[in-house]
């Protein structure tokens, strides 16, 4: 993976999400419109935290997070999520 360039501040963790579900478990294949936005993963970058509240996240974490969390950005043509570390509900 090439180095982030984008740093968080304060309590902010930006998230790469994981791919949305090409095929359900029956194996029919899922077309593009009807994917779901997916809610787990990849933590990439973390911000230093407050002064009351360090991030207890580190890069690499997988983490599940609300279906309306976070704003969405795309760099360097990879789609990422930056949130709030209230906003992730679990590490798995």
């Amino acid at each position: 993976m090439a180095k982030q360039t984008i740093k968080p501040l304060a309590d902010r963790v930006l998230v790469e999400p994981a791919p949305a579900e090409e095929k359900t478990s029956g194996g029919i294949i899922i077309p593009d419109t009807a994917k779901e936005k997916p809610q787990m993963g990849t933590v990439v970058a973390v911000g230093e935290g407050t002064k009351d509240n360090p991030v207890t996240l580190k890069v690499g974490d997988k983490v599940l997070y609300g279906k309306y969390a976070g704003t969405e950005l795309t760099h360097d043509g990879r789609d990422y999520l930056i949130m709030r570390e209230s906003d992730i509900y679990a590490v798995v």
